[in-house]
């Protein structure tokens, strides 16, 4: 232990808990096998680190430290439990059998991740495919109950209700907490890589609050890409790790200094990272020549054809629409069909984009959507019909969540007036 009383303590777990905390948890509930018992474990391993360490010092390891104490804290728990139900004294007598704190450190570079680990269990063709997102982004990516609620339109309390009873199927089926075998991987893999994507969308678009990014979001899924790339490096995991590669390349270029929000088209592309890019296309290239490849990679296509271009003006958009004309064949959907238009407006003007806005409009889905109505806005404002683009601005404005995009649309009717 080294002597730290001089430094705030506070501040030191407060940054540990944001770095480290859903590994932590990750790891416990792997020793624990109980997601409630490893997260209440997790904070009462952090209230003693609180009220421990200006006396005792920092560890050298914070985190097996935490992990150590944790684990600790969930035997004195179940101890109490025994009292009452004799079978927990078999799981308290695993758990003291399991590795020290220092066997924890060794585990850190093991290959099978634990928080790959955790997703695979969460998205467990047992559970229901709407309990897969939304335990993941709760038990992965730490999300609060209220945060994924509103991402999903639904209200917390049926989401909580969704989030136990996938954790009561967990326990109650003894489903194994473990990346499958590889036989059975290919089989597992779409759920997963539907999460690791939302997990991205979420960082890289917040669905609401005060910033439009939460960069911590994107690095962990580019992580998780990274990881299962190695695991199983099949075309679609490279597509989608190129597609997360190159949109994080432009997030230096997507706000202002002040934290607004900075369209495509009026980014500074000198800020784009270029390694991001030449990693990404490398990657889509790979994929593409299999000849094996699905929406991931045909996504990251679209995103190449962006990252390549010198400006909006010089963006290849016939070669964008043909892409996504390729993509609505393999993965039909009203946003999919809504970003098909957008990029028909590139490529043969606001008239004719309009026409295929609308009639995505018409169909419904997209009606509580607000980058459609925010797209018809800017057609209209594009063809010079102020009244109609300041109402359609305005229903979008009435959908987000999201401040940066608040004032973005706020500024758009602002001129508009």
């Amino acid at each position: 232990m080294s002597e730290r009383s001089s430094e705030p303590i506070r501040e030191l777990l407060d940054a540990l808990y944001r770095a480290d905390s859903r590994q932590i948890l990750a790891t416990l509930i792997r020793l624990l096998g109980d997601f409630d018992l490893a997260e209440e474990a997790m904070h009462e391993a952090f209230a003693a680190a609180l009220s421990g360490w200006p006396s005792s010092g920092v560890p050298d390891n914070p985190r097996p430290w935490l992990i150590s104490t944790a684990r600790f804290k969930a035997i004195d728990t179940l101890r109490r439990r025994a009292r009452f139900d004799a079978s927990q004294d078999e799981l308290v007598r695993y758990l003291e059998a399991q590795g020290s704190a220092a066997e924890i450190s060794d585990e850190e570079d093991s290959f099978e991740d634990d928080r790959l680990r955790l997703i695979f269990t969460c998205c467990h063709p047992s559970l229901p495919s709407e309990a897969h997102v939304a335990l993941t982004l709760r038990e992965v990516c730490g999300l609060t109950t209220e945060e994924i609620a509103k991402a999903f339109l639904i209200t917390p309390s049926s989401l909580a209700q969704r989030i136990v009873r996938a954790k009561a199927k967990i326990r109650d089926a003894r489903i194994p907490y473990q990346v499958p075998s590889p036989q059975e991987l290919p089989r597992r893999l779409d759920a997963v890589l539907q999460v690791i994507y939302l997990v991205f969308n979420e960082g890289y678009s917040a669905a609401a609050g005060a910033e439009v990014m939460r960069a911590e979001l994107t690095a962990e899924a580019i992580r998780l890409g990274r990881l299962l790339s190695e695991l199983l490096p099949e075309p679609e995991v490279l597509g989608l790790l190129s597609l997360m590669l190159l949109q994080e390349s432009r997030h230096a270029a997507r706000t202002s200094p002040i934290g607004e929000l900075v369209l495509l088209e009026n980014q500074d592309r000198s800020l784009w990272n270029r390694e991001q890019i030449a990693e990404g296309v490398a990657l889509v290239e790979r994929a593409l020549k299999s000849h094996r490849f699905g929406s991931y990679t045909l996504q990251a296509a679209i995103a190449a054809v962006h990252a390549e271009a010198e400006s909006a003006a010089a963006t290849d958009w016939r070669q964008i629409v043909a892409l996504y004309n390729r993509l609505v064949r393999i993965q039909p959907s009203p946003v999919v069909e809504l970003n098909r238009a957008v990029a028909i407006a590139m490529r043969d003007g606001p008239e004719v984009g309009l026409t295929h806005i609308d009639a995505v409009l018409e169909d419904g889905e997209l009606e509580d959507y607000y980058l459609a109505h925010s797209a018809r806005a800017d057609m209209y404002r594009r063809l010079g019909r102020t009244s109609e683009a300041r109402s359609s601005y305005e229903k979008a404005l009435a959908l987000t969540q999201q401040e940066p995009e608040r004032h973005f649309l706020q500024e758009r009717i602002r001129q508009l007036k």
